[in-house]
């Protein structure tokens, strides 16, 4: 889990491709600091979302937060969606800073269109460049579990093991944020992420 003492602010980047869910990870993880007691600042840009472009959110959390902003080289933690997006971002991640990544490949359509290639050694160059990361088999736990999506929910599963936010919280904010009828399962997702590490 991530020491902290109460001036220094948490840094996570969440990142990943339209469509996977980036945007509702980060503001989870927003409601939970905020609900842990937490000042709490997100930002968060979208590409071409509705394509599968790139989509980063950028989440701080401390005793007071003044820009949502996270600088090259301070992300104490990245949450990836996609691989190669994992190793796009790596340059944000400090020394010493944990990765978490799905090994989900999502082909660009530029790939398709021939403009660009995809990193076959996407998954090794994360393991030769990050610190112990951990790379989670999600979309293959979340189709077992009925639905795949709940990468994101796993995913936030494991990334609450290295964040200093109580699980009752995590459980309580996951439980509001999703459709009651789907409820369940993403506390049984969470938990599955949980487990992971």
């Amino acid at each position: 889990m991530m020491n902290r003492d109460d001036k220094k602010t948490t840094n996570v980047l969440v990142v990943g491709t339209g469509g996977q869910g980036v945007i509702t990870a980060s503001e989870i993880l927003s409601d939970v600091a905020m609900i842990s007691g937490f000042d709490a600042k997100k930002s968060e840009i979208h590409g071409m979302s509705q394509r599968g472009g790139v989509v980063t959110s950028h989440v701080r959390y401390s005793e007071k937060v003044y820009s949502p902003m996270i600088m090259e080289g301070e992300a104490d933690i990245m949450l990836s969606f996609e691989l190669a997006e994992t190793v796009r971002w790596l340059h944000y991640v400090k020394p010493g800073g944990r990765v978490i990544t799905s090994s989900q490949r999502i082909i660009p359509p530029a790939v398709y269109a021939g403009m660009g290639s995809y990193p076959e050694d996407a998954e090794q160059v994360i393991k030769q460049r990050a610190e112990n990361p951990i790379v989670v088999d999600a979309l293959p736990m979340a189709i077992k579990l009925g639905n795949p999506r709940l990468v994101n929910t796993i995913l936030l599963g494991v990334a609450s093991t290295l964040l200093d936010l109580s699980v009752d919280s995590w459980k309580s904010v996951i439980a509001d944020r999703v459709p009651p009828k789907f409820k369940d399962l993403n506390l049984v997702a969470f938990d599955q992420g949980r487990k992971v590490t």
